[in-house]
């Protein structure tokens, strides 16, 4: 007879408990020169107490707040009652919040003071609270598949998702990679991004919990901003996004104290990595993953400029340069096969036992004329060119027909002439761009992503 697992030896049900008993030393800062892990915990046990009342169990509570202390104490709360289910916008305008009520309805929101919410809407406040000494309620044996959290993003293809993601999801990926990057209580950290995206849930608010490290209140986006927050707080850790290393350029980091860089949300240029790893001493660390898959392997461009090393904890299939993915990271609404894998929309191909190449978007191959045309290749071609230093590729419904157009915009001090010239010795006729667009800055959202309904309205 197969003996039946204890929920209670599972080692991230361990790991978890252990963390809800409350912080090693409650007077660390959690964030530099504010609130301490104390007062988070104590704003978790208050935030607790409301989750768990009658009207708010298995509800959906609308969590919009750039404030750090904020977020990880209602992260805190959500995850040891297993009651309410917290919602957190990619944006705090109106527009936003009325088009995530309308696709998950709430009537609670955990908001900061300046954001408006209709009257029908009961907002929930929270300061700075002791922490008990009786520690927070929870459950003997949590449920690790319980959707705790959902994440509605703007993403870069338009129509906004929402993505639900489970206690297994999160903590096990923060609990990693604090593991695998060797967080510490020591560690102070500087984000560029926001803590409603994935990427800075992770690394802003749920490392630093589970690690003890310190992080700076606020996301610094100008590059003297972010100097300045490097310098003065003595960071150790910076998480940044291709965009924000792009205005970094050949700009000088004094005295810095920085032991690791990480970037995310896209494709770092070689050139801006090698002009922060310049003036650092330091290599930045791509991390390569997406909201709905999690992480799912990392590579430092100083050390490795092609191959993306998978992370310990994930499993790959390449079928057909179709990457297929497998973790306890991906969020429970994605069709897998019958062995657990998920194909994402990107394509790679092998380099060794533990490593790939990327090579793409799957959705960047495109049928022009019935041809197949790599949309990829046309911007790696388009940014040969030394007046152009960024570029963004896509595909066009034609305005007769249903035969679709090539279209590129790009950034720089150049012609189009030039760049049809150009392209006409390097592409077929069916592939190259029917209209070209030059302009200052390709519009992109606040993670430094391509602003796919802004570069389409360039075209109309």
């Amino acid at each position: 007879m197969k003996m039946r697992l204890d929920p209670s030896d599972d080692p991230l049900q361990k790991k978890i408990k252990k963390f809800l008993k409350g912080p090693k030393n409650p007077d660390a800062e959690f964030l530099f020169s504010g609130r301490t892990f104390g007062e988070i915990f104590g704003m978790a046990w208050k935030l607790q107490e409301r989750f768990r009342s009658s009207d708010l169990q298995n509800k959906a509570v609308c969590l919009s707040t750039h404030d750090h202390s904020v977020m990880a104490a209602a992260m805190i709360a959500a995850l040891s009652c297993e009651g309410s289910h917290l919602l957190i916008p990619y944006s705090d305008s109106d527009i936003v919040l009325n088009e995530l009520r309308r696709q998950v309805p709430y009537d609670t929101a955990i908001a900061d003071e300046h954001q408006h919410f209709p009257d029908e809407i009961s907002r929930i406040t929270v300061a700075p609270e002791t922490f008990p000494a009786s520690d927070l309620h929870r459950k003997i044996n949590m449920n690790l598949d319980f959707e705790f959290l959902s994440l509605f993003t703007g993403g870069s293809t338009g129509k906004p998702k929402i993505w639900p993601k489970t206690i297994k999801n999160l903590f096990s990926e923060a609990f990693y990679l604090s593991k695998k990057f060797h967080f510490s209580p020591d560690d102070r950290i500087v984000a560029t991004i926001p803590p409603c995206h994935i990427y800075g849930i992770l690394f802003s608010i749920l490392i630093p919990l589970v690690s003890s490290a310190c992080v700076m209140a606020g996301t610094p986006t100008f590059p003297h901003e972010i100097i300045n927050a490097i310098t003065l707080q003595k960071a150790t850790v910076l998480v940044s996004v291709p965009m924000h290393y792009r205005t970094f350029g050949n700009k000088t980091i004094p005295n810095h104290s920085l032991r690791i860089a990480f970037s995310s949300a896209g494709a770092l240029d070689k050139t801006d990595s090698e002009n922060f790893s310049k003036q650092t001493g330091i290599g930045i660390t791509e991390i390569y993953g997406s909201t709905e898959t999690g992480g799912i392997a990392c590579r430092c461009r100083a050390e490795d400029d092609a191959a993306l090393t998978l992370f310990e904890t994930v499993d790959m299939e390449i079928i057909d340069e179709k990457i297929h993915v497998r973790s306890d990271y991906i969020s429970p609404n994605l069709a897998r096969d019958k062995d657990g894998f998920f194909q994402t929309g990107d394509r790679g191909g092998k380099f060794d036992s533990n490593r790939f190449i990327l090579y793409g978007r799957s959705d960047g191959i495109v049928k022009i004329g019935g041809k197949r045309v790599d949309l990829e290749e046309i911007r790696e071609k388009i940014l040969c060119l030394p007046d152009v230093t960024d570029a963004m590729i896509l595909s066009n419904p034609c305005k007769k027909g249903r035969e679709n157009e090539i279209a590129a915009v790009l950034e720089g001090k150049i012609h189009p002439k030039q760049v049809r010239e150009y392209l006409s010795r390097q592409l077929e006729p069916y592939a190259q761009p029917r209209s070209i667009k030059v302009v200052d800055r390709i519009p992109r959202n606040n993670m430094g992503k391509y602003n796919m309904e802004m570069i389409r309205k360039l075209f109309r």
